[in-house]
């Protein structure tokens, strides 16, 4: 068969594909697709299973690989990982049969109903955006603010909620909109904390806004009733009225939301119909005029010029006992145009949302623009500001006056200031002006029913739904029982019941015009939210910012935004403020509770772009030793094996510096392992509340990685400048070329500029063998390597690879009558809080560490991890400054004095004396010193014998530490040999320093045996002149037995000043 042979494969939008036939050479090369449509249809199935002959690794692209962000933990029909492909790992996968993982994953019942954009967006929106306001507040409108205010109140109102859709639009095309409609949109785009109080707050705005609409149902009934029934009413007329119908309403209302939401939309239908046709019987009573001397008289005199030329200009007076201007008029109005989301609340019962919501809610704006831009003009042309609708009064005055002549002398018989006879009709006095302009009133009251009813069947529908977007999210505590669904459609019924309970209560009150204003603002609010969240994802320029929906402009965007903001304080600055305090409380608590949630919210981008922002700048500033801050790297392994060592590092560096954890391990490993690892490290770091980076290095050994870490840890100016290890206690037992590669990792800090630290307390630091890190891996790919696999990898990096600096379980024994012994399970350096307090404290240190298995760990082996967590006792750090490295040896026990857990504790300094016979004034010298670099301490003592002669027994303890290690000759020493042996030249060499260390460890049993830490100038292990074995043996005799021991050694650059 020929190469050049193709196969045509036709796809199921009908679009064809050729594929070269490859089957005689078995090229994958060959295979060449060329689309001839840019549909988004996927690949057949068939086709797929034929291409598996050819394609034995890779996979075709499929929606379904995108469709869940999870699927790479989930270990189902995902596409192979680079391991897959990359090594020879890869095993035959079960092909995904592209359906959608939330479909199977829910065993539902029934006819799934979805709508298209007509149906389920523009109808909706028209519903609720012609609203109860186009009949009764509109004439209203024109006779406090004239025609040409009205106008601008309605462009500027428009303009408001036009911009908002266009921002709306964008959000809603950037990737598929689910379930939760406005709630959805802001947090996948600001993250939880804004969407959680949007969604919380439009929940119940919209539980109190369907109690609103059924009680100006009932209001509008009882109308109808007083003037067309002969004054009938139900019980007595006021509020039990409404309280008996309001109730029937509100019960048929849930019942019809129940029974599903193809009943809900056909009766939405049949409301819409019904509005239309009450505008209609609008303008044709508007062309028809005036019918008899009754309607004249209150007002309706047909279209003329003359009252269309007094109704031009505005005449804001009082209304309700209060005086309206421009900005209050626009208050009353603007609650007439925010049933924009209506549609886009119902956005998980949409079959194209993305396509949905910006088509139908533009035109829905579009449509009822132009119904409230040309019916002001019907009205101020044809009906008066005020009228007395007194028939006889106006009989008589037609009789002298021509009513052509005088078209408006109706206003002379009444008064508009409250004088005499009160004005009861006109477009100022009275909110049935449309009902008497139509042709027919009672359709009037027909088109009043609809725009009540369907907004509160838009409430009671779209409500249930945003709390159960909310509660899946589990944002907040105790709703998670709302997120569970019913039937095909995943109907939020105990939502309904809900949302029914709240507008219940809302209806027995009977009067809600506290809340209205309130209410209002709420939606404002989110309005505002939403064009923030397009003007913001667009700002900071993420890759993942690409909606379909090209009409917006970010600085559009934010103008929208602020003007949301000016028009909640034009309509009422109280209920604006208090609208920010609700929200600003709902977000403090969803930020207090951290919600374990990933979005990929704008709000998370912008975390990188002013980190990265920071960093940058950074870069330009000079460093001076004013602003000099310990930045650790701590050579701490897997964090959860060394916690006091991390511990006391976060002490240093907690809110003032940077801290990052270096890990080596054994390589090389798989990325599964390193991502597995790094995941368990920041878990770690996390719930026990240290603010860290972490690092991880493949090497040979811990000199190999240290190396790595040195070069690489950092960015910028936020690099560590500071090593801080363990000290490495079983350096007597280990391999020597262990304890060479320990060595050699101070000399390649040192030959970096980095200052050095070593700690050492007598418990030890490495709790590997004793904690058990609870924190399980996560499978990352079923396909290849199990849960049990990844575990045991990690736990073999864990102990071989971890290339300890901690030989806990090789600690030296201690000798009978030394300190340690004496102050053996006194839990020494740290106080012990009592009664209920201590019981609390140590329950939740408890349930951060636990031993193999899950058990709990004693009291004595949780003091000990914990020892640099709790408060330290009153007492002293010893400072033990003996050469000047730039003052870092004086700086790192200040700063520890500076936070809570070591508060009690005042500083001594301890130094050496240049001359015996000057003590006084080296004392003097080095307390003025001190008081210049403003450091707060209890006393200095100065040595004045340093160099004096150790005791006998204390050098034969010295002997014994390095008698394993001396050379037995010269021979001896060979390449594998060379610096972890001790030569008889080196021990002569050597001698004067030597005794110096032992000397020193004299002095401090005789002054620092019960401080509470002791901290020193690290011995400089100078190149080619000491080995491993002698300097360890240095650092051992100065810190074993003593209380927790640091050793610091800075790189001679000075890190204080008295300067200001």
């Amino acid at each position: 068969m020929s190469n050049d042979q193709t196969d045509t494969i036709e796809l199921e939008s009908g679009s064809r594909i050729q594929v070269a036939s490859a089957m005689d050479s078995g090229d994958e090369g060959h295979l060449s697709p060329t689309t001839h449509s840019h549909s988004n249809s996927v690949y057949e199935t068939r086709y797929q299973k034929s291409l598996r002959h050819y394609l034995t690794r890779e996979a075709l692209p499929k929606e379904s690989h995108y469709r869940n962000l999870n699927s790479i933990v989930d270990g189902g029909n995902v596409r192979p990982t680079l391991d897959d492909l990359h090594n020879n790992t890869f095993r035959e996968q079960q092909q995904s049969t592209g359906a959608d993982p939330e479909a199977q994953a829910t065993n539902l019942r029934g006819k799934v109903i979805k709508f298209g954009w007509i149906e389920g967006v523009l109808m909706r929106c028209l519903l609720n955006i012609w609203g109860v306001m186009l009949f009764l507040r509109v004439s209203w409108m024109v006779g406090q603010a004239g025609l040409v205010y009205s106008i601008l109140i309605v462009v500027m109102a428009n303009v408001v909620t036009l911009v908002t859709t266009l921002s709306m639009s964008a959000v809603a095309t950037n990737g598929r909109i689910k379930g939760g409609g406005v709630y959805y949109m802001i947090s996948r785009s600001l993250g939880p904390e804004f969407g959680g109080s949007i969604g919380l707050m439009f929940t119940l705005a919209n539980s109190i806004a369907a109690a609103t609409y059924i009680i100006g149902f009932c209001d509008s009934l009882k109308d109808l009733l007083k003037y067309y029934f002969n004054n009938a009413q139900v019980l007595d007329g006021g509020l039990n009225d409404t309280r008996i119908v309001g109730t029937i309403t509100l019960v048929a209302v849930l019942a019809l939301a129940i029974v599903g939401m193809d009943w809900v939309t056909r009766v939405q239908m049949a409301l819409l119909f019904l509005l239309i046709g009450s505008q209609i019987d609008f303008v044709i009573g508007f062309f028809m005029g005036p019918l008899d001397d009754l309607e004249r008289s209150q007002g309706f005199v047909g279209m003329t010029s003359q009252v269309f030329s007094q109704n031009v200009a505005a005449d804001f007076r009082k209304f309700d006992g209060e005086q309206y201007g421009f900005f209050g008029v626009f208050g009353v109005f603007f609650p007439a145009v925010t049933g924009i989301v209506a549609g886009a609340n119902l956005s998980g019962d949409l079959k194209d949302p993305g396509s949905a919501i910006p088509k139908g809610t533009l035109l829905a704006i579009g449509i009822t623009f132009v119904t409230y831009i040309v019916y002001p003009f019907m009205l101020a042309g044809s009906v008066t500001r005020d009228a007395s609708g007194n028939v006889t009064l106006f009989q008589d005055n037609l009789n002298t006056t021509d009513l052509l002549d005088n078209p408006v002398f109706t206003n002379v018989s009444c008064s508009k200031n409250g004088e005499g006879d009160v004005c009861e009709f006109g477009l100022e006095n009275s909110f049935q002006v449309m009902e008497l302009v139509s042709a027919w009133g009672p359709l009037i009251y027909a088109g009043c029913f609809a725009a009540t009813l369907s907004s509160a069947i838009a409430s009671l529908v779209g409500a249930p739904r945003v709390l159960q977007a909310l509660a899946k999210d589990k944002l907040y505590p105790g709703i998670y029982s709302f997120s569970r669904g019913y039937g095909a459609n995943n109907d939020p019924v105990r939502g309904y019941i809900l949302v029914f309970v709240i507008s219940f209560i809302c209806i027995m009150i009977g009067d809600l015009n506290l809340v209205s204003t309130l209410l209002s603002n709420f939606f404002l609010a989110a309005y505002s939210l939403i064009n923030f969240s397009c003007f913001h994802a667009s700002l900071i320029k993420s890759p993942g910012w690409r909606p379909s929906f090209k009409y917006y402009n970010s600085w559009v965007s934010l103008v929208g935004g602020i003007l949301c903001l000016m028009v909640m304080f034009l309509i009422d600055v109280v209920t604006a403020f208090i609208t920010f305090i609700v929200i600003i409380a709902l977000y403090l608590f969803v930020a207090y509770r951290k919600p374990d949630v990933n979005w990929g919210s704008s709000t998370q981008a912008q975390t990188y772009v002013s980190a990265l922002k920071s960093t940058l700048d950074l870069i330009t500033v000079e460093e001076h030793v004013k602003n000099y801050r310990p930045q650790l790297l701590v050579l701490s392994g897997a964090p959860g094996t060394r916690p006091p060592l991390l511990d006391f590092a976060h002490t240093i560096t907690k809110n003032i510096s940077l801290l990052s954890c270096g890990h080596v391990i054994q390589g090389p490993q798989t990325q599964r392992v390193r991502n597995s690892l790094t995941r368990r490290a920041y878990n770690w770091l996390t719930r026990h509340k240290i603010r860290s980076f972490y690092s991880i290095v493949e090497a040979n050994n811990l000199e190999e990685g240290s190396r790595n870490l040195f070069q690489l840890v950092g960015l910028g100016k936020l690099r560590p400048n500071i090593v801080l290890l363990g000290y490495k206690s079983n350096w007597a037992k280990c391999d020597r070329l262990e304890l060479r590669s320990y060595f050699n990792t101070l000399h390649e800090a040192l030959d970096m500029y980095f200052g050095v630290a070593i700690l050492r307390v007598p418990q030890g630091l490495d709790y590997s063998q004793v904690v058990e890190d609870e924190d399980t891996p996560v499978v990352m790919n079923g396909n290849e390597t199990t849960g049990a696999a990844v575990a045991e990898e990690i736990k073999r990096n864990q102990s071989a690879g971890q290339l300890s600096q901690d030989g806990t379980g090789s600690e030296a024994s201690t000798p009978p009558g030394s300190p340690q012994a004496e102050r053996a399970g006194t839990a020494a350096v740290t106080s012990e809080p009592s009664g209920v307090e201590a019981l609390k404290r140590r329950a939740s240190l408890a349930n951060l560490y636990r031993g193999p298995g899950g058990v709990e760990l004693g009291k004595d082996v949780l003091n000990n991890i914990t020892t640099f967590r709790r408060k330290q006792k009153k007492g002293t750090i010893d400072v033990w400054w003996l050469y000047d490295d730039g003052g870092l040896t004086l700086l790192l026990p200040y700063i520890l004095t500076t936070r809570s857990q070591w508060s009690n504790c005042s500083l001594r300094v301890f130094a050496l004396a240049n001359r015996k016979d000057e003590l006084d004034m080296e004392q003097r010298s080095m307390a003025n010193l001190l008081a210049k670099f403003r450091i707060d301490y209890s006393d200095v003592i100065v040595i004045p014998d340093v160099a004096k002669k150790a005791a006998e027994s204390s050098k034969m303890e010295f002997d014994q530490l390095i008698e394993d290690f001396k050379a037995k000759s010269n021979v001896e020493i060979d390449k594998e040999n060379e610096g972890v042996v001790i030569s008889e030249a080196e021990l002569l060499g050597q001698r004067e320093k030597t005794n110096r260390h032992v000397r020193l460890r004299e002095l401090l049993l005789e002054n620092s045996r019960d401080a509470s830490l002791v901290v020193m100038t690290l011995p400089m292990p100078r190149k080619n002149s000491v080995s491993a074995p002698l300097y360890m043996a240095w650092l051992e005799t100065l810190t074993r037995d003593m209380p927790p021991f640091l050793l610091i050694r800075g790189n001679q650059t000075s890190v204080l000043t008295f300067y200001s």
